[in-house]
């Protein structure tokens, strides 16, 4: 069976610096109509560093949950930008580290029903410190917890933030192949 949806018509309802959201027509596979809300997103770059088994993590008050939250260094790829380039510069930004090798993990789709968001995830083992350099309006707190540690909070629903969750995870399965 056919599953693709045409789209006969698009409007955008708002563009903000990070997303535009629209609501467009389209045609079912069966032909019959039907609207799509969806956000259009620049996409991000995140990076699960790992030293002395420790994982490097950001705490960070996240306005749409109403908490502080756990997460991986991650941000905003800027229009152009590649997403390697994003991903050392968030870490950079955020953690003080600068990346010297790493390898891709994985590239997520974190909400496929309303957003073509793509997420493109890295892990690094080995990093500089040269001092972090938060971007205007940026608070957060950088903190490296055992791995052990992460994976409990994983299991205990603390860390629930995807990204993290997927990076985490994806490290385990493959982590035989990043030992050096």
């Amino acid at each position: 069976m056919k599953l693709t949806e045409k789209m006969t018509s698009s409007r955008l309802l708002y563009g903000g610096k990070i997303l535009k959201l629209y609501l467009d027509d389209v045609e079912l596979p069966d032909g019959s109509g039907a609207k799509r809300e969806y956000i259009r997103h620049c996409g991000g770059a995140a990076v699960l560093f790992i030293k002395d088994n420790k994982v490097a993590l950001v705490r960070q008050y996240r306005y749409a949950y109403g908490k502080e939250m756990y997460e991986i260094p991650a941000g905003k790829m800027d229009e152009g930008e590649e997403p390697l380039n994003a991903a050392w510069r968030e870490l950079e930004e955020e953690t003080g580290y600068r990346a010297e090798s790493g390898v891709k993990l994985n590239d997520i789709y974190p909400s496929p029903g309303y957003t073509d968001e793509i997420i493109h995830i890295y892990f690094v083992d080995r990093a500089k410190f040269v001092g972090e350099k938060l971007d205007d309006g940026e608070f957060l707190n950088c903190e490296f917890l055992p791995l052990e540690d992460v994976l409990a909070l994983i299991e205990s629903g603390e860390i629930c933030d995807a990204k993290t969750v997927c990076a985490v995870y994806k490290y385990l399965a493959l982590k035989d192949k990043f030992t050096r």
